[in-house]
């Protein structure tokens, strides 16, 4: 089975070879742990939204999943999300779960923070042996110099180990079943062809992050042949590659776990 090629080659066919200016990070597991394909796996780099799987963990294990919460205890805070955009200021923690889960929600993300907070997410996350992968902050439409600055950071060994563990760590079946409802397939995820509104069946569950020059995806594929965890990281400078590009090499990726697990 032939994985993508990320070396740097020019203006190579998509994982034929990657621009120069983008950087990545790749780790596939196999069901009993084993790295069966990796790219630097050791490399921390940014990745976005997906630090927010560590708050979702914290969240599974730790508050009432019927919890009332109020929007108005958090500033506003645009981008990813729908909870914005809806009628009630009040939802309980496994609806903003969902949110965050499916659509990566910013107003929800923040909420359920301000619930259990920083430190214990940074605890857990530590209790997990996690050293390069964090969650650094609340999400906010301006970052300053005052402020982290990134939103989360990690590696594709640790995220992809960390997926591999969920089913057999406390409140990680729960997380796993919030990532079904996972909305973006556009990355590695694409290579599956599912409808991005309709796909529970649990063939893929997975986390994505999005900012200017990063794409990261991570997650569970289940298939006839095995499961396998997976993470892929890219950041690169934004003015210096195209986000087709990086796409059209993280669907590669995808392929080839598509053949790895039977799909």
């Amino acid at each position: 089975m032939e994985w993508p090629d990320l070396t740097v080659r020019r203006n190579a066919p998509p994982g034929r070879g990657t621009d120069a200016a983008v950087t990545w990070s790749v780790c596939v597991r196999d069901a009993g742990g084993e790295v069966v394909h990796a790219h630097r796996p050791d490399l921390v780099l940014s990745t976005a939204s997906v630090g927010k799987l560590l708050l979702l963990l914290e969240v599974a294990r730790s508050l009432p999943l019927d919890l009332p919460c109020d929007r108005r205890d958090v500033a506003p805070v645009a981008d990813s999300g729908l909870w914005r955009f809806l009628g009630t200021d009040v939802l309980p923690v496994e609806d903003l779960a969902v949110l965050v889960a499916s659509v990566s929600d910013n107003l929800a993300t923040n909420v359920l923070l301000h619930r259990v907070g920083l430190d214990r997410v940074a605890a857990l996350a530590a209790s997990l042996g996690l050293t390069a992968t964090a969650l650094h902050d609340v999400v906010r439409d301006v970052r300053t110099a005052d402020h982290a600055p990134r939103l989360s950071s990690g590696s594709a060994a640790e995220l992809s180990l960390l997926l591999h563990r969920l089913p057999s760590v406390e409140g990680g079946p729960r997380v796993l079943d919030w990532m079904r409802t996972s909305a973006d397939l556009s990355m590695v995820a694409s290579a599956f062809d599912l409808d991005p509104l309709s796909h529970n069946g649990g063939v893929v569950r997975n986390k994505t992050g999005t900012d200017d020059g990063v794409r990261v995806d991570v997650g569970v594929v289940t298939g006839p042949s095995m499961t396998v965890s997976y993470a892929v990281l890219a950041n690169w400078p934004p003015a210096s590659a195209t986000v087709g590009d990086v796409l059209a090499t993280m669907r590669a990726l995808g392929d080839a776990i598509r053949v790895t697990v039977g799909k």
